[in-house]
């Protein structure tokens, strides 16, 4: 059976590293599915759930990571994942992710409107709201 390599890295580590039977990546266009043979590509990442399709021999199944933004390079080796934000949806803890939430609006509303500084907060917000979505799609919330 032909395959993929993987390579899926957050910013502070490599998340996932192996085959694939095939992949589905979440653009700004809408899902991308890899299968082996897949023509070089590099897309841009946008926020949802990415699928791997895990080799038989390797007890099958799919693992699901949440993702907001990042990069996919896909090319003759496989696929390399650039994530900006990344997490397994089976480690998703929404009671930590409502706390995280609750400081960045309180440290958010503590900076004048109009000031840059407030975009940190704006995205880290949006991405504590993807996870708890994702969590809530998978029975955790």
């Amino acid at each position: 059976m032909a395959e993929l390599n993987c390579q899926f890295v957050r910013p502070d580590r490599l998340l996932y590293e192996g085959p694939v039977k095939s992949l589905v990546l979440v653009t700004h266009s809408g899902e991308l599915g890899v299968w082996p043979g897949h023509a070089p590509e590099i897309c841009s990442l946008g926020d949802g759930v990415v699928r791997l399709h895990l080799l038989d021999k390797d007890g099958g199944g799919t693992r699901k990571v949440v993702i907001s933004g990042g990069y996919a390079e896909i090319n003759e080796r496989g696929v390399i994942i650039l994530a900006d934000h990344a997490r397994e949806t089976n480690d998703i803890e929404p009671d930590v992710v409502r706390q995280t939430r609750e400081a960045a609006f309180d440290a958010r509303d503590k900076i004048p409107e109009g000031d840059h500084r407030r975009t940190y907060y704006d995205n880290k917000i949006n991405w504590c709201n993807l996870l708890l979505k994702t969590a809530a799609e998978n029975g955790q919330a």
